[in-house]
């Protein structure tokens, strides 16, 4: 394994521009999908400045901004047992890639929405490591991520159509299945 350079880098991001200017949302979130399992796959450690986790949260740290192109590319590292509340995306696809580790990822369906409250079906989970990518397009857009190994770090690469600086937060009303959600606003920031 060799950690990731600045020229390693640039050719990513050079991919994730050429997947963007295709400009029809499938196609983007495919060819993004299909060059972050590569680059994923591909052995590369991410530097050490996107390894540290925080104690209360996982991380999130920009990877690039594109001001002409919009997109954003994220890394997020995971310390062990950190999760995600069930979360929507802004309405802004998005196509994420396990770096390291192992996450294990809940997707939801939105079935039922009266003002702040909400109800889901759960529409699957699946255990994902190294090299696996998948994609949310809104509607499409609600679950939960989770590091799915107790004494790991996992790192994730995501990809925004935009900037990702808030989301829906569902938290549950009651605990029976099928219960129902508060949905409420959470700004996101960047860690150091």
């Amino acid at each position: 394994m060799k950690t990731l350079t600045g020229r390693d880098t640039e050719v990513l991001v050079e991919r994730l521009r050429e997947a963007v200017q295709l400009a029809d949302v499938p196609a983007i979130a495919g060819r993004i999908k299909e060059e972050l399992e590569a680059f994923a796959a591909g052995g590369l450690l991410l530097p050490e400045r996107f390894r540290q986790t925080a104690a209360t949260h996982y991380s999130r740290r920009l990877l690039h901004r594109d001001p002409e192109l919009g997109f954003t590319a994220v890394v997020m590292t995971w310390g062990p047992g950190q999760r995600t509340a069930l979360h929507d995306h802004a309405g802004i696809w998005c196509v994420e890639a396990v770096v390291e580790g192992e996450m294990e990822v809940t997707r939801f369906e939105l079935a039922e929405q009266e003002g702040a409250f909400c109800r889901f079906v759960e529409r699957g989970r699946v255990r994902a490591g190294v090299g696996s990518a998948g994609a949310l397009i809104p509607p499409f857009e609600y679950h939960i991520l989770a590091n799915a190994l107790p004494d790991h770090v996992a790192l994730t690469l995501h990809v925004y159509g935009g900037e990702m600086d808030h989301c829906s937060v569902f938290e549950p009303v009651d605990a029976q299945p099928g219960g129902r959600f508060r949905r409420t606003e959470r700004a996101l920031a960047y860690d150091a």
